[in-house]
């Protein structure tokens, strides 16, 4: 039944709404009470009227016309109207000694009896509940300051929503301090200097690492240099193999550092599968890559991402099914819009949740892989599966 009042906002509006209703109820109740209190008291004002009448004629021979304009009567002479109203009450069947109807608004009292026949009108009215209406109207307008009141205290609930949505989304750039004294501002406040903290412990771990980065650059560069003057071609290719391999590393460090902190612009494009893989094997820089990767391309298809990013997550994913397999080969398989990879193996220990945690480390090894892996498809809306058929790990993009 409450289901749609789960945010505070909501169940604000519910408890003001139903206050409402309830003194509605109670203000239209309580005139209502007054309008069946008034009939009744008027009913027996008439009786006794009627009854004075009567009594007057007995002692008088006559009708007391002053009394019954003290009593806010008048007496009907007008033939016309008479014959009017008698055929009025004729037609209702009440047409009786004494009745009472309403006739063109006009209260009208019948007496008929032995001695005399009389229609007098009863000009006597329910009094307007002036005082109720006041009130209820003073309390009704107060209950709606008070509700944009707090509506108006909860706003800055909302901003800070926005601002604590837009901080999860990776924008550090926020400010959302608070003047005000409420428990709000104090949350918000709280908030703000959490933001703070963490601004300048990300920009502190960020300098941290590209200064590291930096210092590994310059013996690289030193590397390359003093590989130049080695006369043997084959150890001076091998030489620059590695260095350039710990070049791509630390390109890689910088582009995990920015995914993990949240602090990067995806630039997608539409590529073809099949070059994607072909990009993650080269990154992998193997001699004779035809001797461990087996490729079946059945269905080739477009994928919308970021290059540079999903290259580096087939290039860990192959990386790692090599290092682990326990064959020649390993198979990357494309079909039905899903890639595959495959190796024999033996079966993951853990749950696949587990080898998601940075630097998670066990028997196989995994380390950062898959949390990068993960991380990387996370922002390109994409899901790793895994399962393990016929002694084979199977990892699979979808």
């Amino acid at each position: 039944m409450f289901e749609g009042f789960k945010s505070l906002k909501s169940k604000i509006r519910l408890i003001f709404t139903l206050t409402l209703l309830l003194l509605s109820f109670l203000f239209i109740g309580s005139i209502k009470y007054d309008q069946l209190k008034y009939e009744e008291n008027n009913a027996i004002h008439e009786r006794l009227v009627s009854h004075y009448l009567y009594n007057y004629y007995l002692i008088h021979g006559k009708i007391d016309e002053a009394y019954l304009e003290s009593q806010n009567f008048s007496l009907i002479k007008d033939k016309e109207k008479v014959v009017q109203i008698e055929h009025f009450f004729k037609k209702k069947d009440k047409y009786k000694k004494y009745a009472v109807d309403t006739y063109k608004l006009q209260r009208i009292i019948l007496i008929n009896n032995d001695r005399f026949k009389l229609f007098l009108q009863n000009k006597n009215r329910a009094k307007v509940p002036a005082k109720r209406i006041l009130v209820f109207s003073i309390v009704f307008l107060l209950l709606m300051l008070l509700y944009f009141w707090v509506m108006r205290s909860l706003k800055p609930l909302s901003t800070l929503k926005n601002k604590i949505k837009t901080f999860s989304e990776g924008n550090l750039n926020i400010e959302c301090s608070s003047n005000k004294k409420d428990e709000i501002a104090e949350v918000a406040n709280e908030f703000n200097h959490a933001v703070t903290m963490i601004r300048e412990l990300i920009q502190s771990r960020q300098l941290f690492l590209r200064a590291i980065m930096h210092e590994l650059k310059t013996p690289i560069g030193k590397g390359r240099l003093v590989a130049e003057m080695i006369h043997d071609e084959k150890n001076k290719a091998r030489l620059h193999s590695i260095f350039e391999r710990l070049n791509l590393l630390i390109d890689e460090f910088a582009k995990m550092e920015q995914i993990t902190s949240k602090n990067f612009q995806l630039t997608t494009k539409p590529y073809k599968i099949s070059d994607l893989i072909e990009a993650s094997i080269d990154l992998l820089m193997l001699e004779h890559p035809e001797n461990l990767i087996e490729l079946q391309i059945i269905h080739d298809y477009t994928l919308e991402v970021d290059f540079e990013l999903f290259v580096l997550v087939i290039k860990n994913l192959l990386d790692n099914a090599i290092k682990y397999k326990t064959q020649n080969k390993i198979i990357v398989q494309v079909n039905n819009k899903k890639l595959a990879i495959v190796n024999k193996g033996p079966k993951l220990e853990e749950a696949m949740e587990n080898y998601y945690k940075p630097f998670h480390t066990s028997k196989q090894g995994l380390g950062l892989g898959l949390y990068i892996v993960k991380s990387i498809l996370d922002i390109h809306h994409k899901r790793l599966d895994y399962r393990y058929e016929n002694e084979e790990n199977i990892f699979t993009i979808a």
